[in-house]
């Protein structure tokens, strides 16, 4: 596929903008956002991605591109692309879109697309912040009506394989 640039967008745990700016990978504890399963502090896997670019940085400059997205910017986003387009953006496919499209203001003789993996309807914040998720998906009706189950439980690997192994 002929791609000139990947854009990695992120939400404010922003690893990898930093990374690009100064060369050096510092990782920090992650922050809770609208976008909450980009919150990652530490992007373990960013190691495969530096191992494919044999650990050449200003090779991989030259195809990763990066963006820190605020919540703030997030929520705006959603808003005037539901309002523009009649589309709802979950918050991580806001964070994808911005990025892009300020990528694209840039470089405007360019195109792109941006990926979403997610239903907006799976986010509380969605319809909060633009007041409609959408309709519902018949598949994920169902889901709605079950009870949440949930477990506390301290972060120790045994606790954890034993609620695991545990026939429910």
């Amino acid at each position: 596929m002929p791609v000139a640039k990947f854009i990695a967008a992120t939400n404010a745990n922003d690893v990898i903008p930093r990374f690009l700016k100064s060369g050096e990978m510092e990782t920090k504890s992650s922050v809770p956002t609208l976008s909450n399963a980009m919150d990652v502090g530490n992007p373990s896997n960013f190691a495969r991605i530096l191992e494919i670019f044999d650990n050449d940085f200003l090779n991989l400059k030259e195809t990763l591109a990066a963006a820190s997205v605020s919540d703030e910017t997030t929520a705006r986003t959603m808003r005037q692309v539901f309002e523009n387009y009649n589309y709802i953006l979950d918050p991580h496919g806001a964070v994808g879109f911005y990025a892009l499209h300020k990528y694209l203001e840039k470089n405007p003789a360019l195109t792109g697309f941006f990926l979403e993996t997610a239903h907006p309807v799976k986010f509380d914040s969605v319809e909060n912040i633009i007041g409609t998720c959408g309709a519902i998906p018949e598949a994920v009706t169902d889901l709605f009506s079950r009870p949440k189950q949930s477990v506390e439980m301290e972060a120790n690997y045994e606790d954890l394989k034993e609620i695991l192994l545990k026939k429910i």
